[in-house]
């Protein structure tokens, strides 16, 4: 069956090309679209009137794994499908967050500024016990990156379903219980009323001394004040951040001139990694709306992700 399809701001050439091989016909907002998907930046775009204009549209894909720019929206339209992009790319971000977790281990931001041999320094991530916080796609990629190295890994996240890879999988109430020793903490959690600033002073404070935190979730996951202060004191031995909050991280920040501090510009999926991943997503759900099949990355709007 043909659906009429509205993309926001447009279609790339190969998306529209396997749209259309699929049977899809590409349709203009006032065209009666039944599925809207999204390709760019939300705040660059006109969504809420083109559904106001369309209540027979019946899906939305969103172009992220983090939604929480569209919360409002989606409290607005809750009875329709609605799609993400999460887990379309947990490769690349579950590599970036391996990256800063080395990166800090090994102290690599000091020896990338310095101008003399200096001494040796840092540990291995081998042997090592890590809380990975977040149950979807980049979570469970950046398990499997972790037991590569031979490391104890204890996944939390909103229920206790297991997590391949895992040796242990808690829900948040056991958090607590989880970083009480930690060595090694990445943060992939969706941004949430729930889990804003869950790793505050008190919890940095539970991880084992000379501890390292990588974040690729949300800024908000983080109380950067406390993050500061635990990596000025050498409670933690380094942080790999590439999410903070605010975006882009004021140059004025503290975290910026901690030499234990690895800051990247919200890189771990840069728009050449994502473009083709978006676009495998796109045509699978296109093809998954078309038979009446369960979709790929399905938001509970009362969730927020």
């Amino acid at each position: 069956m043909t659906r009429r399809l509205h993309i926001m701001p447009e279609a790339a050439p190969e998306l529209a090309a396997g749209l259309r091989e699929q049977g899809a016909e590409l349709v203009g907002a006032d065209e009666q679209p039944e599925g809207v998907i999204v390709t760019g930046m939300f705040k660059k775009l006109n969504l809420t009137e083109v559904l106001e204009a369309n209540p027979q549209v019946r899906w939305v894909q969103l172009p992220s794994a983090g939604i929480e720019l569209y919360s409002e929206i989606l409290q607005r339209f809750p009875d329709l499908t609605w799609t993400s992009a999460k887990g379309a790319y947990a490769k690349p971000v579950g590599e970036h967050a391996l990256a800063l977790t080395l990166a800090a281990l090994r102290g690599l931001k000091t020896r990338a500024l310095a101008t003399s041999w200096g001494t040796e320094g840092g540990i291995s991530l081998n042997g090592l016990r890590c809380v990975v916080v977040g149950g979807g796609g980049v979570a469970a990629e950046i398990v499997r990156l972790y037991k590569a190295f031979d490391t104890h890994v204890t996944v939390v996240r909103r229920t206790s379903e297991p997590v391949e890879h895992a040796d242990v999988t808690v829900a948040f109430e056991g958090l607590d219980q989880a970083l009480q020793g930690a060595h090694v903490v990445a943060l992939a959690a969706a941004a949430t009323p729930t889990t804003r600033h869950l790793l505050n002073a008190e919890r940095l404070a539970l991880l084992a001394d000379g501890a390292v935190v990588a974040n690729v979730g949300r800024g908000s996951l983080v109380d950067q004040a406390a993050l500061a202060q635990a990596l000025s004191s050498g409670a933690l031995r380094g942080a790999g951040l590439d999410v903070t909050e605010p975006e882009p991280l004021p140059e004025t920040d503290p975290l910026w001139g901690l030499e234990n501090c690895l800051i990247t510009p919200h890189t771990a999926d840069t728009t050449e990694m994502v473009v083709p991943l978006l676009r495998e997503r796109i045509l699978a759900n296109h093809r998954r709306f078309s038979a009446g099949e369960p979709m790929l990355g399905l938001v509970d709007p009362a969730q927020g992700y």
